[in-house]
């Protein structure tokens, strides 16, 4: 016998976030939207709570797009009902997409409420036993009659209101009003014409026409950059309105061309930039005085010269300069350089990022055929398009694991990338990591006993209040606690110890018999001895450098410390809950 638990499994996961809460409102829509069958009425019910507490999470655009879609079953006539009391946007979508049979639509009508028989008055397709229904409850289209046509003339022609003369002779009649012309010049004021000679004028296109719209479109697409282009131009004097020097000086620049005379000292730059560079000397500003100093005295090109500037916020910090010696034409004689400063980029970072880029894309296009396969396998698994013999829906339903956890690297790869480069801040909050690894530890010891496995934990009894949210605080420290258990061996035991100082909190474990040998413990590839206990599908050296990254983003470090490894993070304030320094355990982190 096949018993039907999908509802249950279902109801088993929580929605963590937004994203998950959208995910399990359909999974939620397309069981409870099946006819309706013998099962757990609890289990019904507990269904219907989850959907309203979804409904707190998923805004109400949302879920009317969501109850609109096409691509789940709705033949319940109880899910019906319950929706017809819903927002009167989403009913109206539930009451469009629902597809019962005639006596099922008999019996429920007059259930609705009286705004959602007016939904249904507007659909076409109904059963004549539901239009009849309707009906018999006296619900009819609220659409708004058309007027009837009247001649605007002969009304005016004909007044008859005493105190008002009656307007009779044409004379007094106002005048025709010229008709509107949608002609370019009234749309849009021309500049002033150059002059030109005298020629013969050229007859205007008649609007009605496409060459006439065309003309308008593009004469007004003229007019429309012109403007922007004027008001763009940073050479028109102008009053400084609106704009302090905070606002100017946030302005970055990247580069800018300058001159400069026989003795290599700035004569000449961009305008925005002269005041601030103007009498510079280059020999004294680049970094190997000497070398430039006779690369001027020799006349040569300046090929990426370093030089430093100091001064002005704008432009403080590295340069690379890049220019040609010029001669006069006439004698040959040298007059000085002309060229172009460019900031210094680092060659390191530089390449990182390029590297985390080609990184992101490539995930980007592996995302793609895995995300195909993990959904045609649920369609199997779930046989959404027909019955499936159920050692196909095994396969399927290994395939759409194996997906997910593809899936679920690909994510710790992204995320690294975004670390490392600086492209994602980990979310602020107020977590206690101490109590959170207390938690996590006592989570993980019934987990290691089957192989006599333990952590010898001293934790303390104290708080360590950190800077990032509870979900970011935990995800780290299952990410450290995690990985060691799952390289511990049999019969092996880890040492944990936290000291909490007065601006940062020490957490040091002590490594594994499987990671003490590793020269760099952050590029092993040790796998987990269990599949209970895994932080990746990297192994245990992506998953440490995945914490280590996520420990710098939040303003600490993560680091090796003879056989020990060492996380440190950076309390929010030495708040009165910690406990007094010669009350704390005396454990050094190491």
């Amino acid at each position: 016998m096949h018993f039907d638990d999908r509802l249950a499994t279902v109801l088993r996961n929580r929605a963590a976030g937004e994203r998950a809460a959208r995910t399990q409102f359909r999974q939620l829509l397309d069981l409870l939207g099946e006819r309706p069958q013998a099962g757990d009425k609890a289990l019904k019910a507990a269904a219907y709570l989850r959907l309203i507490a979804l409904g707190e999470i998923i805004p109400v655009k949302d879920r009317a797009a969501i109850v609109g879609e096409s691509g789940w079953r709705f033949r319940n006539p109880e899910l019906v009902k319950w929706f017809g009391e819903a927002h009167p946007h989403i009913a109206a979508a539930a009451l469009y997409r629902a597809r019962l049979t005639g006596d099922e639509w008999e019996q429920l009508i007059p259930q609705l409420p009286i705004r959602a028989r007016g939904f249904l008055r507007h659909r076409r397709d109904l059963p004549d036993e539901a239009v009849r229904a309707l009906d018999a409850l006296g619900v009819s289209d609220r659409a708004l009659p058309l007027p009837e046509p009247f001649d605007l003339v002969e009304e005016f022609a004909t007044p008859d209101i005493e105190g008002v003369p009656e307007l009779s002779e044409p004379e007094i009649l106002p005048e025709e009003p010229e008709p509107l012309s949608l002609s370019p010049e009234r749309l849009v004021p021309e500049p002033e014409p150059e002059p030109e000679p005298v020629s013969q004028p050229k007859p205007q296109p008649a609007m009605g026409g496409s060459e006439g719209i065309r003309a308008l479109v593009d004469r007004i697409e003229a007019f429309q950059r012109t403007r922007s282009e004027r008001s763009g131009d940073s050479d028109d004097p102008r009053l400084p309105l609106g704009e302090d020097d905070e606002q100017v000086a946030a302005k970055p620049v990247d580069q800018f061309l300058f001159g400069c005379d026989t003795e290599g000292r700035i004569d000449w730059a961009e305008p925005a930039i002269a005041p601030m560079v103007t009498g510079m000397d280059m020999a004294s500003m680049a970094k190997d005085s000497e070398e430039a100093a006779r690369t001027i005295r020799m006349r040569q090109p300046m090929a990426a010269l370093a030089v430093n500037i100091r001064g002005a916020v704008r432009l403080e910090g590295d340069w690379v300069v890049d220019a040609t010696p010029r001669f006069t034409r006439s004698e040959g004689r040298f007059y000085g350089y002309v060229g172009r400063f460019r900031r210094a980029v680092s060659g390191i970072e530089d390449r990182r990022e390029a590297e985390a880029d080609r990184l992101r894309q490539l995930l980007h296009e592996l995302r793609t055929p895995v995300n195909a396969m993990q959904g045609y396998a649920e369609i199997i698994q779930q046989q959404m398009i027909g019955p499936v013999p159920h050692e196909y829906r095994a396969i399927a339903a290994t395939i759409a694991g194996d997906a997910a956890h593809i899936l679920a690297g690909f994510d710790e790869l992204d995320r690294l990338a975004k670390l490392e480069t600086g492209d994602l801040d980990l979310e602020k909050g107020d977590a206690d990591f101490a109590a959170i690894a207390r938690k996590q530890v006592t989570q993980l010891q019934p987990v290691l006993s089957p192989r006599v496995a333990r952590f010898d934990a001293d934790l303390g009894e104290g708080r360590a209040p950190i800077g990032l949210s509870q979900g970011e605080a935990e995800r780290l420290a299952w990410r450290l606690l995690a990985t060691l258990a799952g390289t511990l061996a049999a019969g092996e035991t880890v040492s944990l110890k936290m000291r909490t100082g007065l601006e940062q909190v020490e957490f040091a474990l002590t490594l594994p018999a499987a990671l003490r040998k590793a020269a760099d413990i952050f590029s092993v590839d040790t796998r987990a001895q269990t599949g209970a206990l895994s932080a990746g599908i990297f192994g245990a050296g992506f998953s440490l450098r995945l914490a280590r990254a996520e420990a710098r983003a939040a303003g600490g470090e993560l680091a090796r410390v003879d056989d020990a490894l060492v996380l440190s993070l950076p309390l929010l304030t030495a708040a009165s809950g910690l406990p007094s320094p010669e009350n704390q355990p005396d454990s050094a982190a190491g």
